[in-house]
């Protein structure tokens, strides 16, 4: 990513969404809770899609995300409340009064499952490596608000120059461009974790490729990972020596890679998989069931256009408005979801960021700016017709081949072949990793993608789509909407109105332009062992964390 970092006020407002399910909460004492607890118990995970790389430099992904947040971990981690907490610190982070300077105590118990100390050099290496050109990592932007991280990262300057620097084997200090009130929230993030730099060197490009190709700090290590992008099996296997070992009850996590609902209910109901995700008609059976949880996500799923050729219809707003209003989103999170998911009104999800004058909810305070309308849809569609100068149009819709995802892009081709005569869909499912290597190379006609919030702020959705970011997969572009979004992040950053203002006027130009096609708002629909308790569910940022997870006798 190119895009300029927000460094604008945060109203943390996403703690709400947080939380933790089946029971006791991630600060219970759980001194009294072990005595219930099974001592070795092993945790079977159901997930639908391969993850696609265990390489906290270049992952993008919820899968992979979860992974490293369970066998790694940084300065901080996040409470159950979705609070940073100290974890690789022994200490809370000192900030200069001018909020630019951050100084970091590690725990100097720490270490890496080979026994190697985890030291302020771990963290050093780590970070250049993220922000350098030739890691090639889109999750680079994040550094931005540190010191020449964006010119390091444009090949402008050395890695060696990013502010951060070792002051002593177990201590940093950080300097910031910019003050940044949500850094704390950045430092518990994977993308910021420290890497090994003699184990990352001695694999060279096997790096991470498979689980024993990396060392890991977290609560747990990476077991029996056989490749990125096409292993269906793996396992978070409790690390012996992390530093606070006594608090983890499991003996391991065993992960499966299911992506039919029927088969991971079958698994559950069998007694092989304690967490399940459904979709569609399987969550609408089982919502009655005491097992059933619903988990709400600072996520938007949307439609994106592929706009990279000069040629491409897609250039064509009125193209884009015919897609977007024939799409009834109420029908297709009740009909066919029917897992918990709401309609999104626009790009930036609800319940995750607050005016800071009024405390109106982003989302809600912004409107309808993605309305169902059969009529208007005819009429953009017979405009577009017309200026493209065509009587049909014929296009794949390329989505991952979970079931789930399956079922909206054919629903997502029902009714646009019924609303808009002459438009053919072609729904094309493919593998997660597939789908982001198409979507990164522009290989694909329309995409059904989306965006989980990393921080509870809506420019972790409108940074997305500035011209020249990496994902704006479609390379939708317009020149206001980058000015607003530069704006909030410089000229109005310590103007908390102003730059409310700016991201509400961006949401609104990109929703009315249908850059994108916002669609709804994630919710998972699992089952879950009623015996395992305290997962720590984050709706922004890593998803899960079973940290402090154990299965009652």
């Amino acid at each position: 990513m190119r895009n300029k970092f927000a460094y604008g006020i945060i109203a943390i407002c996403g703690l709400a969404l947080a939380g933790c399910y089946g029971g006791k909460s991630a600060t219970t004492d759980e001194s009294s809770s072990s005595t219930k607890a099974k001592d070795n118990g092993t945790f079977n995970l159901v997930v639908q899609q391969e993850m696609p790389t265990a390489d906290l430099s270049v992952a993008t992904d919820t899968i992979s995300f979860t992974a490293l947040n369970n066998v790694y971990e940084g300065i901080y981690r996040l409470d159950k409340d979705n609070k940073p907490q100290p974890a690789g610190a022994g200490e809370k982070v000192k900030v200069s009064d001018d909020g630019k300077t951050y100084t970091v105590k590690l725990r100097e118990d720490a270490k890496w499952s080979n026994g190697d100390p985890v030291t302020a050099k771990d963290y050093v290496f780590g970070w250049q490596r993220t922000v350098k050109p030739e890691t090639a990592s889109e999750y680079a932007y994040l550094f931005e608000p540190i010191e020449n991280a964006a010119d390091i990262s444009a090949g402008k300057k050395a890695p060696e120059e990013l502010g951060i620097k070792a002051v002593g084997d177990y201590e940093l200090e950080i300097k910031l461009a910019k003050p940044t009130p949500y850094f704390d929230y950045l430092l518990a993030f994977p993308s910021f974790f420290p890497q090994n730099q003699k184990v990352v060197e001695a694999n060279g490009k096997e790096y991470a490729t498979k689980s024993d190709k990396s060392v890991y700090n977290g609560p747990f290590t990476l077991e029996g990972f056989d490749g990125p992008g096409t292993d269906t099996e793996w396992e978070y296997k409790k690390n012996d020596t992390y530093w606070d070992k006594d608090e983890v009850k499991l003996s391991s996590v065993k992960v499966n890679v299911v992506k039919e609902s029927s088969t991971s209910l079958n698994l559950f109901k069998d007694g092989e998989a304690d967490d399940v995700i459904l979709s569609g008609e399987l969550a609408q059976q089982n919502a009655n069931d005491s097992a059933y949880k619903s988990f709400k996500e600072a996520r938007t799923s949307y439609l994106e256009y592929n706009q990279r050729k000069a040629d491409s219809p897609w250039k064509n707003e009125n193209l884009r408005k015919a897609v977007s209003y024939a799409i009834n989103r109420k029908s297709l999170v009740n009909q066919v979801l029917g897992d918990g998911s709401v309609v999104s009104t626009g790009l930036v999800p609800s319940g995750m960021s607050k005016n800071p004058k009024t405390d109106e909810d982003f989302a809600k305070e912004a409107g309808k700016l993605a309305p169902y309308d059969k009529e208007k849809a005819k009429e953009y569609w017979n405009k577009a017709k017309k200026e493209l100068g065509i009587d049909k149009l014929s296009f794949e819709l390329m989505a991952s081949d979970t079931d789930s995802s399956k079922k909206v892009i054919e629903y997502i081709q029902g009714v646009l072949e019924d609303t808009l005569p002459g438009m053919t869909v072609k729904p094309t499912p493919v593998p997660f990793s597939v789908r982001l290597d198409r979507s990164n190379a522009g290989d694909f006609d329309v995409l059904l993608g989306g965006w989980g919030a990393d921080y509870a702020d809506p420019s972790s959705f409108t940074d997305l789509f500035v011209t020249g970011n990496s994902y704006n997969r479609g390379r939708w572009s317009n020149e206001e909407y980058d000015k607003l979004v530069d704006d909030s992040g410089n000229k109005d950053a310590s103007d908390e109105e102003a730059r409310w203002d700016d991201l509400q006027k961006a949401n609104e130009i990109i929703s009315k332009e249908s850059g994108v096609a916002p669609l709804y708002q994630l919710s998972e629909a699992h089952l879950v062992n009623e015996k395992v308790k305290g997962i720590v569910h984050h709706p922004a940022g890593a998803s899960w964390d079973y940290k402090w997870t154990y299965v009652e006798k």
